[in-house]
This record gives C-alpha cells, sequence and structure tokens, in this order.
C-alpha cells in the first residue's frame, strides 16, 4: 500500500488500474514466465499433466491461441492455452485480473468515489480493488480509453443471424440528480453459418419505449444482422410495437416462460394457480401447432364460467407462444422462450451488484458491455447452441 501511494503520475495509476500487477522486468522474460504459468494452470485445471493418464482427467489440452497482454512494460504476445471436453470453462487468472468486465467495474465504483455519492462500502471496494484514491482526471482518462475499445465492439459488423432472442433489465442510475430505473435493452443471435451463440449489441436507455427499442433494432440492421427466421422475447408493449415495425416479416414467439408468470394474475384462486400452470404446459407440449390448439381450445371451454378472465386472456395470449411450432421439432426447446437472455441478464447483475447505483447510464453501459464482451467471446468459441441442419 505505501508503495502505491509513493506512485506520482498519472499514467503509473491508470497503469496499474489496468493490469493490477506486473511492473518490471524485460518483455522476453515475462513472455516465457506467464507462458509458462498459463501451462500450470491449465495442467491444474485437468488435473493432469501433459500426457499423463488419470482417472480423474478433466479433459484434454487442445493446442494454443494467441493473445496479447497489456502490461506495464507493453503489448507481450502470449499463447493462450486451450482445452476440450472439459466440464468448465479453461480461464486463467492472469486476464482474469485485468479483464474488460474488471477494469469497467474498477471505472463505475471510481466515478461513484469522484462524485460524492460513495458510501462507506464503495470506498472499501475502491481499496480492494485498486489500492489507492484516484482523482477525476485519472478517471476520465481510464474511462476513454475502455470506451473507445467498447464502442468499437458494439459498433462491429453482424454475421447473419437465424434466431434473434431480445430482452430488457433494470439498473438502478442517477439522472439530474434522481434515482431511476434504466433499461438495458440485449439482444442475442445464433449465427446462420455453424448455430451458434453471440450477443448482438446493448444499450442503456430510460424506459423500454417504442422508440428506443426501435432505434436499438435498426442499429443492428445497419449493422448486417439480416432478416432472422424467428425472434423470441417478452411481450412488452414497446418491444412488440418495435418488432412489427423493424422486422415484419419476421414470426414473432411470445416467451412461454413469461406466459405462464402472465397467466397467474388472472386465476381467480390460490388453489387453482397449480392446475392452471400445468394445463398450460401441456398445450406448449403439444407435439404440433393442430394438437397445441385443440389443447388451447379445450382449455378455454374449461375455465370459461369458473374464470371468464382468465379464459378469455387464454384464447387472445397463448396463440402467441405457438409460432415456434413452425420451427423444426428439435430446435423447439431452446427457442420458445427468452430464457438465454434471463441467464445473460442474471450474470450481469452479479457483476454489477457491488455497485448499486450507477453514477450516470454511460457508466452502466461501459461495465455491462465489459461484462457481455467476455460473454460472447466464451459463446462464439465453444460448443454449438443449435444444430440448424435439423429437420
Amino acid at each position: 500500500m505505501d508503495e502505491q501511494k509513493n506512485v506520482n503520475t498519472q499514467n503509473d495509476l491508470i497503469n496499474l488500474l489496468l493490469t493490477n500487477g506486473i511492473d518490471d522486468g524485460m518483455q522476453p522474460v515475462m513472455q516465457i514466465l506467464l507462458n509458462a504459468a498459463m501451462l500450470m494452470e491449465r495442467a491444474n485445471h485437468l488435473n493432469a499433466q501433459p500426457h499423463e493418464r488419470s482417472s480423474e482427467r478433466n479433459g484434454y489440452s487442445n493446442g494454443f491461441k494467441p493473445r496479447t497482454y497489456h502490461s506495464s512494460v507493453g503489448k507481450i504476445d502470449l499463447q493462450y492455452p486451450q482445452v476440450r471436453d472439459s466440464d468448465t470453462p479453461f480461464r486463467t487468472s492472469l486476464f482474469e485480473k485485468g479483464s474488460r468486465s474488471d477494469r469497467a467495474l474498477k471505472v463505475a465504483i471510481a466515478t461513484m468515489y469522484i462524485q460524492g455519492v460513495s458510501t462507506r462500502k464503495v470506498t472499501k471496494v475502491m481499496e480492494d480493488l485498486c489500492g489507492f484514491e484516484v482523482s477525476s482526471g485519472q478517471v476520465s482518462n481510464l474511462s476513454s480509453q475502455l470506451d473507445e475499445e467498447f464502442t468499437k465492439w458494439r459498433q462491429r459488423d453482424l454475421p447473419d443471424i437465424k434466431h434473434m432472442t431480445c430482452d430488457a433489465s433494470y439498473y438502478k442510475v442517477r439522472h439530474d440528480g434522481v434515482v431511476r430505473d434504466c433499461a438495458v435493452l440485449i439482444a442475442i443471435g445464433v449465427r446462420s453459418e455453424d448455430g451458434k451463440r453471440m450477443i448482438l449489441g446493448v444499450s442503456c436507455k430510460l424506459s423500454e419505449a417504442e422508440v428506443h427499442w426501435r432505434d436499438f433494432f435498426l442499429s443492428l440492421k445497419e449493422r448486417g444482422l439480416g432478416i432472422p427466421d424467428s425472434i423470441t422475447s417478452d411481450a412488452h408493449e414497446g418491444l412488440k410495437a418495435a418488432l412489427r415495425s423493424s422486422f415484419n416479416s419476421t414470426p414473432w414467439q411470445r416467451c412461454q416462460f413469461h406466459l405462464q408468470q402472465n397467466a397467474q394474475a388472472y386465476v381467480p384462486k390460490i388453489d387453482m394457480k397449480q392446475e392452471v400452470a400445468s394445463d398450460i404446459k401441456r398445450v406448449f407440449n403439444s407435439s404440433d401447432r393442430d394438437h397445441a390448439e385443440m389443447e388451447l381450445e379445450r382449455l378455454v371451454a374449461k375455465h370459461q364460467k369458473a374464470a371468464p378472465e382468465l379464459a378469455n386472456w387464454m384464447e387472445s395470449a397463448i396463440p402467441e407462444g405457438l409460432t415456434v411450432f413452425s420451427l423444426p421439432a428439435k430446435v423447439r426447446t431452446r427457442l420458445r422462450t427468452s430464457n438465454m437472455c434471463e441467464t445473460l441478464n442474471g450474470n450481469i447483475k452479479r457483476r454489477t451488484k457491488v455497485v448499486g447505483v450507477f453514477p450516470n447510464a454511460e457508466s452502466l453501459l461501459r461495465l455491462v458491455t465489459g461484462v457481455v464482451i467476455e460473454i460472447s467471446d466464451e459463446w462464439e468459441i465453444g460448443k454449438t447452441y443449435l444444430n440448424l441442419n435439423t429437420k
């Protein structure tokens, strides 16, 4: 801590924020040591040394991928070890400590600290993450570096997308001196070329109004999104209106999970809730659309007298969740809900909860972008999500 306090220049402070570590040594020496350290981490992850036979082996070595490490002595080209057939993804602590999301998190907390909105808890986190206090100029400098990198990612060209899922999640942000809910709009796509997932983009707005979703979709189309074969989402009115105007030729699948949740608001008695949920599930699990519509017709008739409001809602809303039956049977399960977005939002919230209230929308967008870049990278080099050759 004393050594860090003696660092005088702004660049040294920013470098410590970014690298959180190594500050001395020649590049060739560091390259050898860091490559060796990552090999040791891979061996620990696999529970086996190279070429070792082991009943407890957790996967296999799978070559290397070029990776650049930004250190205090400049860029160092490394060979990042790859792993296959492992129960869990392999990550080395070398890049985790200086990951983009970690840097964005530090900036978010530092910005709070500078603007005087920090609490005792935030101050403690600042000390744990950075080891020292920072000035507004240093935060601004670091923010600019991250924003340039993240803006390029959000504006990158997109491949052709076969299926898309979109959703929004809300976070607390200070706006004009008042704490408000800010919507983070997210779209996930399944690539036509290989069936792998990727995060298409993110946007931070003060609501899910149609204009905000429409602008977001327009940006995706300008980057080369194309016309997906299906789009899955919940039934937020602003989102639905934007989908109609932006993708009017693409079939829309209303999330079946959200439909189940929405149905409970129309159930008149508590002891009916489980029965209604089972009835709707039977509709969704039908073998084809014709059988689903028959089950729905029976269900509406069943509840028409005792719960007419529920029956009327079912008749109008549930058909919006049956669009998925037009797709091949073996891809329906993963496309009938927006659960992949829900899971992604959960991962983002785990990383952002330490901040609590973001100092501004820009800080929120910065941190969310850092998190989703890392997740999307894992998806794009990971396993195929959908077999698009399935009939």
